[in-house]
């Protein structure tokens, strides 16, 4: 009969065990994707649909990008209850907090399709 891996640990030096379980806390806390986030959140795709206001097919396709804008991201981050931040880790220099990143490009955004309108409008 083969043995488990608690087995396998157990017969590790204390040392060794202690360094294990440190990797292994280590480990879970870190996430995949937008999809373990949203369950580790014990959401479903249909309360992120209602909290993004848009419908269940698009949080599939947000959980399977890999690729967004930062203001998606934000938002879907707050919708499971988080608070998006970013680091920035420069070679040799104390980590740098990116603040208001996603709320500037968002107000862009929103500055575009306005001007968009208005030259439909204008055009019409």
């Amino acid at each position: 009969m083969g043995r488990n891996l608690n087995d396998v640990i157990a017969d590790l030096p204390v040392e060794r065990q202690e360094r294990v379980e440190a990797r292994y806390q280590e480990l879970r806390q870190e996430v995949e994707g937008l999809r373990e986030l949203r369950q580790i959140a014990g959401k479903a795709q249909a309360d992120m649909a209602t909290a993004l206001n848009i419908k269940q097919p698009s949080v599939s396709k947000i959980e399977k990008q890999t690729d967004m804008y930062l203001s998606t991201l934000r938002n879907y981050v707050e919708a499971v209850g988080g608070k998006l931040e970013l680091v920035v880790k420069l070679p040799e220099r104390p980590e740098l907090h990116l603040h208001n990143l996603g709320e500037i490009l968002e107000q862009s955004a929103v500055a575009v399709r306005t001007k968009s309108r208005r030259r439909v409008a204008a055009a019409s």
